[in-house]
């Protein structure tokens, strides 16, 4: 079960001692989320749907949402599936002065059959007990909390569009509730989830980014956030973004420590697929999980499939200067990200200190918008997610 015990998901710290054990003490004797309990409003006003040629990520959403309280005192209330709307919350809901929240990016797909799968999403209730975890929200059981989400996404199952590259792009949220000012524990808390159709990431193939490798601004630090999908990860990375955007650059290349580690591409984890310098052996490298690196859900794919594929996978650190050896000694094959969003996005340029370095994207053809392996990572993945090909029960018929 994805349940965690009180105390593996509330840690003591020594600076709240007191505060934590009265909470741990209230959410041990309070009820659990219970999908049995799921109560369901529909709506009376339908939306429009959208030709899925016109949809923007992101912008258009369905009927329904789902809802949940939780308060220190009574525990989780029951799931309610109601009309999609906005949320009525205090002025001084902490989510709204200190960050209090955390979320989670998933996807429903329809396969050639129409049967709807999603794709590894015990993996995702996992690590949202986690974020749940380091900002002091309360813990729930995951697979509770997915029965009633599966609720949600059949009654709203029109709205997946039903052809390869679409799917419904799920956002479970957790939001600190408690109505007051005062930095602490939250002993009201909301999860809810809403949903989006969504189109391709490439609509017409892929489209390579460039990144810009800042050595100004961090996206994270040992001790930090940065393994935990939160919030306040995110806001602090728009201004950035913008910069490297007037730049002429897509995304961020996110470094680290004085030899500039690389760390993150966006939103994104990162992969390198270069020769070892010292063996020759093909390598496909990325950042370890030391408490900086979100663990992504394609992140672990992606190395799980390069392992059965026989490719040797290293988790270390990878500065700069060794990519830019590397790629002058040609030995780098191909970089590329990996998140929920595009799966893969390969990158063909990057700008680090003034100078721009062309990333090699296919050797044998110059017309080429990916690599190979980045290619066969995409239609890999993407056949799994449709049900076209079974691998260790990721797609998961619901």
């Amino acid at each position: 079960m994805l349940a965690r015990s009180l105390a593996a998901l509330r840690p003591a710290a020594a600076s709240a001692a007191s505060a934590r054990s009265l909470a741990s003490r209230a959410f041990a004797s309070a009820a659990p989320l219970d999908h049995t309990k799921l109560q369901i409003e529909r709506t009376t006003k339908p939306g429009q749907k959208l030709p899925k040629e016109e949809l923007v990520f992101g912008r258009t959403f369905t009927d329904h949402m789902l809802t949940v309280e939780w308060t220190q005192e009574g525990g989780w209330g029951a799931p309610h599936i109601r009309p999609y709307g906005n949320l009525s919350l205090s002025p001084a809901s902490n989510c709204l002065h200190y960050g209090i929240e955390c979320f989670e990016g998933m996807k429903a797909y329809k396969d050639a059959q129409q049967q709807i799968r999603l794709f590894r999403p015990a993996d995702n209730m996992e690590r949202l007990n986690l974020s749940a975890q380091r900002l002091q929200l309360p813990g729930f059981d995951g697979d509770e909390y997915l029965e009633c989400m599966k609720a949600l996404i059949h009654l709203d199952h029109e709205w997946i569009p039903a052809s390869k590259g679409y799917s419904l792009y799920i956002r479970p949220t957790m939001i600190g509730t408690q109505p007051s000012l005062g930095v602490g524990p939250s002993f009201h808390a909301l999860l809810y989830t809403i949903l989006s159709p969504v189109g391709p990431y490439y609509p017409t193939g892929f489209k390579p980014v460039s990144l810009y490798a800042d050595t100004e601004h961090v996206r994270a630090w040992p001790g930090g956030t940065g393994d935990r999908k939160v919030g306040g990860n995110y806001g602090p990375s728009i201004l950035p973004q913008v910069n490297a955007a007037k730049k002429g650059y897509s995304q961020v290349l996110w470094l680290y420590g004085d030899d500039h580690r690389i760390t993150e591409v966006g939103t994104m984890n990162c992969f390198v697929l270069w020769d070892n310098a010292a063996s020759g052996e093909r390598e496909l490298v990325t950042a370890p999980l030391d408490g900086t690196i979100l663990p992504g859900v394609t992140r672990r794919s992606i190395i799980e499939l390069a392992h059965h594929w026989g490719v040797k996978v290293v988790e270390r650190a990878l500065p700069m200067g060794e990519l830019i050896d590397a790629l002058a000694a040609g030995r780098l094959h191909e970089v590329f990200g990996a998140g929920t969003a595009a799966i893969v996005s390969p990158v063909n340029k990057i700008g680090y200190k003034g100078q721009d370095y062309e990333i090699p994207l296919d050797k044998q053809n110059p017309d080429a918008a990916a690599g190979p392996f980045t290619n066969k990572l995409m239609d890999e993945i993407l056949a799994i997610q449709y049900g076209e090909k079974e691998f260790k029960g990721w797609s998961v018929p619901i």
